[in-house]
C-alpha cells in the first residue's frame, strides 16, 4: 500500500528515469536503465554494487526482459532474466514473469506484485535466488521513498 495516487505510482513504474532511482536493493545503483514500458518493449538494467556492499563493491548484475502486457495505470506484465555477463546475449541464469496490478484507492494505491520464477540454471544461481526476496523488499521500500519524494516535489510546485 502506498500513500500516493495511482497515477504517481504508475509514473514511477513506467518512466525509466524514475525506475533508475528505485530499481535495486540498497547500496546498488543503475548506471544503465533502459525501460520501454509498452507491449514488446525491452528492459535492460545493469545494477552496480556500491561501497556499502563491501567485498561486492563494483560487481555488476545485469538483467534483460520484455513487456508482455501494459494496461495504463492498471497492470504491467513482463519477463526478465538475470544475466551472467553484461553482454546482452549472455546466458540467462534466472528467468521470471512479473505481474504488477495497481488498485486505485483515492489518494492511496494498492500494488499487488506476483512473481513466478520460470528458469533457474547455472553455478551462480544459488546466491541470486537467496537474495531475491530481500532485493524485492528493499526495492519496494525504495519505491515508497521515491513516491514520497515525488509528492513533496509536486506539493512544492503547486
Amino acid at each position: 500500500m502506498f500513500d500516493a495516487p495511482r497515477e504517481l505510482v504508475w509514473k514511477a513504474w513506467t518512466d525509466p528515469k524514475l525506475v533508475a532511482k528505485w530499481w535495486d536493493p540498497r547500496g546498488v545503483t543503475n548506471p544503465t536503465c533502459e525501460w520501454d514500458a509498452r507491449p514488446g518493449g525491452e528492459i535492460y538494467i545493469v545494477m552496480l554494487a556500491g561501497k556499502e556492499l563491501g567485498p561486492a563493491e563494483g560487481m555488476k548484475w545485469p538483467m534483460k526482459g520484455t513487456f508482455k502486457e501494459v494496461v495504463p495505470q492498471s497492470r504491467l506484465v513482463y519477463t526478465s532474466g538475470a544475466l551472467d555477463d553484461v553482454d546482452r546475449g549472455s546466458d540467462t541464469l534466472i528467468e521470471q514473469t512479473v505481474t504488477i496490478e495497481f488498485e486505485d484507492l483515492g489518494e492511496k494505491t494498492r500494488m499487488n506484485l506476483h512473481l513466478v520464477v520460470t528458469k533457474v540454471e547455472g553455478p551462480k544461481v544459488s546466491d541470486a535466488m537467496q537474495g531475491m526476496t530481500m532485493g524485492w523488499n528493499q526495492q519496494v521500500d525504495k519505491l515508497a521513498e521515491e513516491l514520497r519524494r515525488m509528492q513533496t516535489v509536486n506539493d512544492q510546485e503547486d
